[in-house]
């Protein structure tokens, strides 16, 4: 019989501080369950989406609460994935289930999820949003520690000039930006053009969820990359406008909705990101079995913080190696 053991919230310090459009961080806080059947246990880490108002104590109260009313035996990632909405609350549910079931069958999660073997995978490394001097700097030490995949956070105002500096900085980077919803209409056309010509790959999340409209008609070179406007599934009817997904577990509520996700997008013709927010190596570790079906990988979050845990993935040349503590 499977039960819920613990819910913990915990803070993680930042490094520096982690800056986008919508403000800066020093740390982060994240939500971590344990589950159990009195022989073995998992754990799955999640971290709130801020930006639709989840907190992590908000998510560690729906945890307990939604479990609190199953009956005996009934704990299960089918009934998780029925009986709770999308965000962080299921995605730490499901990612300890996903945890157990792996330590229970004594195969790994990846052979169990029907996943490819992981192999070390070449992620962006986040540029924060700043002066173009000091994203010049940034991206200068990014390249040095052997990222050859930088995403630039961006903020509406002076953002080529952002972009032109982080060139300066990484000559032979590649480049992705995220606008985080910052862009408008009159910004696309030039915007486009100039940082096509700076030799961005990916333009993410240049519009504001809900406004993905303005960019139908808009003739890119670049791909528009949706992250804010797609959550799980049900997001993909409204995305005619972007040929990439941005996925990441903590939106869609949990590694199986992910797989899922991936499969509908795929078979609708778009490419795939995986991404993260900002967390350890525990809420890191299944999002990395699941970009190893991505083009583009951006799964620093526990790269950005002052310290990880014990067994957490390894960086080596600017490629992630699988850890030790999930899966």
């Amino acid at each position: 019989m499977t039960k819920l053991i613990s819910v913990d919230v915990e803070r993680w310090p930042v490094a520096g501080a982690f800056t986008i459009s919508r403000g800066a961080k020093t740390h982060v806080d994240v939500v971590v369950c344990t589950v159990g059947d009195g022989r073995r246990t998992g754990r799955g880490e999640a971290t709130p989406i801020y930006y639709h108002g989840e907190t992590a104590d908000s998510c560690a109260a729906a945890i307990r609460t939604w479990c609190g009313r199953l009956q005996d035996g009934m704990l299960s990632r089918t009934a998780v994935q029925a009986g709770m909405p999308r965000g962080a609350a299921r995605n730490a549910l499901d990612c300890a289930l996903w945890d157990f079931e792996a330590r229970r069958a004594g195969s790994p999660v990846w052979s169990i999820a029907g996943l490819p073997e992981p192999r070390p995978l070449a992620t962006a490394f986040t540029i924060s949003m700043a002066e173009p001097l000091r994203m010049e700097k940034d991206a200068r030490a990014a390249v040095s520690r052997g990222f050859a995949l930088l995403k630039c956070k961006l903020g509406g105002d002076n953002d080529v000039e952002r972009i032109a500096a982080v060139r300066q900085g990484a000559p032979d980077a590649r480049l992705i930006v995220d606008a985080n919803e910052s862009w408008s209409l009159d910004d696309l056309p030039e915007g486009v053009a100039r940082l096509t010509a700076l030799g961005v790959e990916l333009i993410e999340q240049p519009v504001a969820r809900g406004r993905e409209s303005l960019l139908q008609g808009v003739a890119s070179p670049v791909p528009f990359c949706a992250d804010e406007s797609c959550q799980d599934r049900a997001d993909l009817p409204l995305l005619d406008g972007f040929p990439v997904i941005n996925i990441k577990l903590d939106k869609a509520g949990g590694l199986t909705e992910a797989m899922a996700l991936a499969d509908a997008a795929e078979a609708m013709g778009k490419r795939l990101m995986l991404g993260c927010m900002l967390g350890t190596s525990l809420g890191i570790a299944p999002a990395f079995l699941l970009g190893q079906r991505a083009q583009w990988v951006d799964l620093d979050g526990a790269l950005l913080l002052a310290r990880d845990r014990d067994g957490g993935l390894e960086l080596h040349d600017g490629l992630l190696h699988p850890g030790r503590l999930w899966g």
